[in-house]
């Protein structure tokens, strides 16, 4: 029997990688990710706490960043897409200035929906905010009309920020929209109970394979 451990977090951020998750989980609570200049610097997800007020807090996970073919294992996808199934709130973490010119952030953002769908279409339909980071590495101008576009580009109609992770700007309004809004939304998802018996033969020697999983792909911390 091969037991799954999954992350239970209120807020749950994804994004491709270097696109500021985990600058973002430092900016806002204790937890101390690595942060480097080079892809899949986080390699285990990430908890962190969010104070509020003395009694008021929620709890947020960074997960490391994912590439297409993520929903089929891509990247080790499957492994870190299954611990936002049991958040409340997804925050879709955009980099609005990356270092590619040819990168597009709106195309890096459908690419991602387009494997949150594959992997679960009940994920996919979860509350999710968009987050623009790295606003500092533009003028305020500049970053401004870079992120009016974005928004017109995808139409979006939720809620949007434009943040600089590194610098903490708009770190604190997120951070207290985010608290305002956990009261409305709903429960975390329970875990489903189907088993998946695989492959596995008839008899006393069946071996119940539940899920791929690896005890040591997740770290709490404070």
């Amino acid at each position: 029997m091969r037991l799954e451990l999954r992350l239970l977090a209120d807020v749950g951020l994804l994004g491709f990688p270097n696109a500021g998750k985990s600058t973002l989980i430092r900016a806002v609570s204790a937890a101390r990710p690595k942060v480097a200049d080079y892809p899949f610097t986080t390699l285990r997800p990430h908890l962190g706490v969010v104070r509020l007020a003395l009694e008021a807090s929620f709890v947020i996970a960074d997960i490391p960043g994912l590439i297409p073919g993520a929903a089929e294992g891509a990247g080790l996808g499957t492994r870190f897409l299954k611990h936002l199934s049991r958040t409340r709130l997804l925050l879709h973490v955009l980099d609005m200035a990356p270092p590619d010119p040819d990168t597009d952030p709106v195309m890096q953002f459908h690419e991602l929906e387009e494997e949150l769908r594959r992997y679960s279409p009940a994920l996919a339909q979860r509350p999710r905010w968009l987050v623009v980071n790295k606003a500092d590495l533009m003028e305020p101008a500049a970053a401004e009309a870079q992120f009016r576009s974005i928004l017109r580009r995808l139409d979006w109609q939720g809620p949007a920020f434009l943040i600089s992770a590194a610098t903490g700007f708009g770190c604190a309004e997120l951070v207290q929209r985010i608290g305002r809004a956990l009261p409305e939304l709903p429960p975390a998802p329970e875990p489903s109970r189907e088993v998946d018996w695989g492959d596995a033969d008839e008899g006393e020697n069946a071996e119940y394979v539940l899920e791929d999983a690896d005890w040591d792909d997740w770290e709490a911390e404070p």
